[in-house]
C-alpha cells in the first residue's frame, strides 16, 4: 500500500536561500513576536524556508507552521537560544510499499497537524522527539516525521502506547518517512 500523503521538504529546482528572522530582540523587549513571524512567513517566496532564532524552543509554533505546510528542524544554540528552520513540504506520491507493521488504514488518516524533520539528529533523539510531540496531540491527530534511518526501536514504543504508524523510505532511499496517528485517551 502506498504512503499516499506524506509531506517532504524536497522541492523542484534550486531552493531560495532561507529568510532569516531573529526574534530575540522583540522577546527581550517584552513584545509578542507571533505577528512578525507570520508576516515573515507570508512574505516567503515559493519553496523558501524561514530560519527563526528565538530565546526559547518555540514548540507551539511547530503545529502552527505544520498546518501552513512547513516542517521544522530545530537545534539549541546555547544559553537557551534556539534556531528553527521551517521548510516547506510538498505532496509526494510514491508506489513504494509500506514497512512491515504499518497500519493498513494510513491512507485514510487525516492530514498531519505536525511535521518534524529529524534527519540531522542521532538516536535516540528522534525517538524522544516523536514521543514527546505525540504527548501534545489529541487521539486521532497525525504526526509526520522525516528520519535518517528506519526507527526500529520506536515501533514497539508506539505499539505499547496504542499509537498507529505507517512508514517507508522515499524513492531515493535516503530518508525514512513516518506517519504516526495518536491513540489512547484524550489528555486532561
Amino acid at each position: 500500500m502506498p504512503l499516499s500523503r506524506p509531506p517532504t521538504s524536497s522541492t523542484e529546482g534550486p531552493e531560495p536561500n532561507p529568510r532569516e528572522l531573529d526574534v530575540r530582540p522583540l522577546l527581550k523587549a517584552g513584545q509578542e513576536p507571533f505577528e512578525v513571524i507570520m508576516a515573515a512567513v507570508d512574505a516567503l517566496a515559493p519553496g523558501q524556508s524561514l530560519r527563526l532564532v528565538a530565546s526559547f524552543r518555540p514548540v507551539p509554533l511547530f503545529s502552527v507552521m505544520a498546518r501552513r505546510g512547513y516542517a521544522a528542524a530545530d537545534h539549541a544554540l546555547g544559553d537557551g537560544d534556539w534556531e528553527v528552520l521551517f521548510s516547506p513540504h510538498a505532496e509526494v506520491r510514491t508506489d513504494e510499499a509500506l514497512a512491515v507493521g504499518s497500519s493498513p488504514a494510513a491512507a485514510a488518516w487525516a492530514d498531519p497537524i505536525e511535521a518534524l524533520d529529524l534527519r540531522e539528529l542521532d538516536p535516540p533523539e528522534p525517538m524522544i522527539r516523536i514521543l514527546e510531540a505525540l504527548e501534545d496531540l489529541q487521539p486521532g491527530d497525525v504526526l509526520f516525521a522525516l528520519l535518517a534511518r528506519e526507527p526500529v526501536f520506536l515501533f514497539p514504543e508506539l505499539t505499547t502506547r496504542a499509537h498507529e504508524w505507517a512508514g517507508n523510505f522515499e524513492a531515493q532511499g535516503g530518508t525514512y518517512r513516518l506517519l504516526v496517528r495518536r491513540g489512547g485517551s484524550p489528555r486532561e
